[in-house]
């Protein structure tokens, strides 16, 4: 990772920092950081093992439109593979990016975050990564009443959060980069 990379990532974190301080004392922030970090992290392996996979048709996974047949038919292949091979599935408008954007956009996100998050650790059940995936994201309690008064609230707080995040780019084909260790750092 280039210092430059480094400074934006630190950056964005700040920026994280900022929205939650006041709110929470930092070993809990740390908690939601860390998570949506790791969220990022397999949205982002999911999008690229998946976009792999589609090279050959010339398609890209985010493109796939999840409500057609054929759609549906790709991604039912695409989850064996995913499955057997990184070890969970997330759908096109699950990534990170997707709900990032819609809540950007002003979009109620809060309740589908929730629900993505439960689908990557079921799509685990009865595989051999299950064990790695259980209660994977218990410690993000976005119904915490500190995150905000309202559902709205918790709602536009998760999504500016979200929104820093997605400008860090984790650099996953530079094998080199170890953007998830460096931001636990």
């Amino acid at each position: 990772m280039t210092n430059e990379q480094k400074k934006k990532l630190q950056q964005q974190l700040w920026n994280i920092a900022d929205e939650l301080r006041g709110k929470m004392a930092a070993d809990e922030f740390r908690d939601y950081i860390l998570g949506f970090i790791f969220f990022k992290y397999l949205s982002e392996k999911m999008r690229i093992y998946a976009d792999n996979l589609l090279q050959q048709d010339n398609v890209a996974f985010i493109m796939l439109d999840e409500a057609t047949d054929q759609g549906r038919n790709m991604l039912d292949a695409i989850r064996k593979e995913a499955v057997t091979q990184i070890g969970y599935f997330l759908k096109p408008s699950e990534l990170f990016s997707a709900l990032a954007e819609r809540g950007t956009n002003g979009e109620f996100i809060l309740q589908d975050l929730v629900n993505v998050l439960d689908n990557i650790e079921s799509s685990t059940r009865g595989t051999e990564s299950e064990e790695d995936f259980i209660s994977l994201f218990e410690d993000m309690d976005l119904g915490n009443s500190k995150l905000g008064r309202s559902e709205q609230d918790k709602n536009d707080l998760i999504a500016r959060v979200l929104t820093h995040l997605d400008k860090i780019d984790f650099e996953l084909a530079n094998s080199e980069s170890d953007v998830l260790g460096d931001a636990y750092e």
